[in-house]
Formats: C-alpha cells, sequence, structure tokens
C-alpha cells in the first residue's frame, strides 16, 4: 500500500465483514492510517447468495494484515444479526483497545432474481442481515460513544441500490434504502455529541462476492435492462481500495464537518 498520513492515530475502529472484500480493505487502510481495530465477520455463506462467505482463516489473515502496520487487532466470528454478540465483542474489543471511535457496518449480503419471484426465507434473510444486521452493529456503539465524549463517525456500507431502483434486485434495493434513512435518521440525532453518520455507495465492486444469477440475469435482459448497471467513467467496476479511501476519508478528522451525506463511489452510474 502506497504511503499514507496517519490520520487514524489513537483511534480505534470496528469492521464488520472483515474476511474479505471491502472488509479486508477498510481495514488494511484503516491500520495504515494508524487506527487499532475490532474484527468481525459470520465466517459462513448465506442459504441465498450463490457465492461463498468468508472463513475463519480468512479473517485472522486480515487481522495479521493489519498487524503488519503495528495496529492491535481484536477478531472474532460474529454473525451481525447475533445481537449479543455484536454488543460482547464491542464491549470486550473497548475493554481491550480502551475506546471507541470508528464503526465501519459493511457486512452484508446480495442475490438476484426478479423481484415478485423472491421466496419468503430469501427476503428475509436479506432483510435480517443487511438492514437489521446494520442496525444490530451501530446500535451498541452509540451509547459508548456518546459517553466517551470525544465524537466519532460510523460509516454505513450501502450501495447505489441505496439510492435508485435496480432490477433483480428488489430485496437488495429494499435493505440499501432502509440503511441510507437510517443512517440519515442517526446522523440528525447524534450531531449534537459530534458523532457524524454517513453511507457510502458503491457500484459494482471486485470482491469475488458477485451473485451468479444476478450476472445471468443481466445478460439476459442486457438490451432492455442492461444500460442501468452502466457507469460514466472507464474502469468497469470498482476496486475495495478505492470504496477503503472514501470509508477512511469519512472516519478522518478531515471530514469533521461531514454528516448524513450519501457518498456515490460509483463510477459516474448515477449521473447517467
Amino acid at each position: 500500500m502506497r504511503d499514507v498520513v496517519e490520520r487514524q492515530a489513537g483511534k480505534v475502529a470496528f469492521i464488520t465483514g472483515a474476511a474479505r472484500g471491502m472488509g479486508r480493505a477498510h481495514a488494511e487502510r484503516l491500520a495504515a492510517e494508524g487506527a487499532n481495530l475490532i474484527l468481525i465477520d459470520s465466517c459462513q455463506s448465506a442459504r441465498s447468495t450463490g457465492y461463498p462467505g468468508g472463513t475463519e482463516e480468512e479473517l485472522e489473515e486480515t487481522a495479521e494484515l493489519a498487524r503488519k502496520y503495528g495496529a492491535e487487532v481484536l477478531s472474532r466470528k460474529v454473525d451481525i444479526r447475533d445481537w449479543d454478540g455484536i454488543e460482547q465483542v464491542v464491549a470486550d474489543g473497548v475493554a481491550e483497545l480502551g475506546r471507541l471511535d470508528v464503526v465501519v457496518a459493511n457486512a452484508g449480503i446480495c442475490f438476484g432474481d426478479w423481484s415478485w419471484k423472491i421466496g419468503r426465507e430469501d427476503w428475509q434473510e436479506m432483510i435480517d442481515t443487511n438492514l437489521t444486521g446494520t442496525f444490530a452493529t451501530v446500535k451498541p456503539c452509540v451509547p459508548i460513544m456518546i459517553d466517551q465524549g470525544t465524537g466519532g463517525s460510523i460509516i454505513i456500507t450501502s450501495s447505489v441500490a441505496g439510492l435508485r431502483g435496480q432490477p433483480f434486485l428488489g430485496a437488495y434495493v429494499a435493505s440499501k434504502h432502509g440503511v441510507t434513512g437510517l443512517a440519515k435518521t442517526m446522523a440528525v440525532e447524534l450531531a449534537q455529541y459530534n458523532i457524524r453518520v454517513n453511507t457510502v455507495h458503491p457500484h459494482g465492486v471486485e470482491t469475488g462476492m458477485a451473485p451468479p444469477v444476478l450476472h445471468d440475469l443481466i445478460v439476459e435482459n442486457a438490451a432492455t435492462l442492461g444500460p442501468i448497471f452502466m457507469g460514466s467513467l472507464p474502469d468497469p467496476v470498482s476496486q475495495p481500495e478505492d470504496i477503503a479511501g472514501a470509508v477512511a476519508f469519512l472516519a478522518s478528522d478531515e471530514a469533521r464537518h461531514i454528516t448524513g451525506t450519501q457518498l456515490q463511489v460509483d463510477l459516474g452510474t448515477l449521473i447517467r
């Protein structure tokens, strides 16, 4: 990684979905900038997605990668749908690392289908993970940050699908609109405590976690619905490091006057 300013020095960041993909990129970037880390991942595959989830070995690889930058790291297998597990790992992380300054609610799942064909169990898994799991992630962190009295930054991974409709992604769109609305509300509530709440909105990111059915649906319907997935910039997809750069900025004091915003890191998809 190129040299970065240690603008997270002295901070502790809690990152979900850290085994690989964007979560790993966030962990590496924040560690490189001086943060200590609390890292979790469910380390299992979701029933609905069609792609493998992260593993305990990959979560440990992320932790070791962060430690190479000098970061102190607490990593643990926890599903964001496990309310008690989230509360415990946050409490343990603060006890071990001393504070909590940044929350990166990154974990989530995705699958593709026509909206009217989504099964009940698939719908529920999506909402339970992406929406309720995000709320369960943030909820126990807020009282700690308020009591700490030093402000903080909460960053929720949303999506282009959190700002407009996307074909074949009905459940995903609903979940990401949900977290976008949650972040807007919490930004209003927490501004008085100097706690900032923002969302980042990627388009396609090369994480190896693309639902195969979604790809097939886009190809099959390219003539009528394909253009909505196109960006404006030359790159076809973003890399996890592109999103990590945006997250690191929002976590830093350079963004101290930014809250309640939806930061689009989407290759110009939403301007088309």
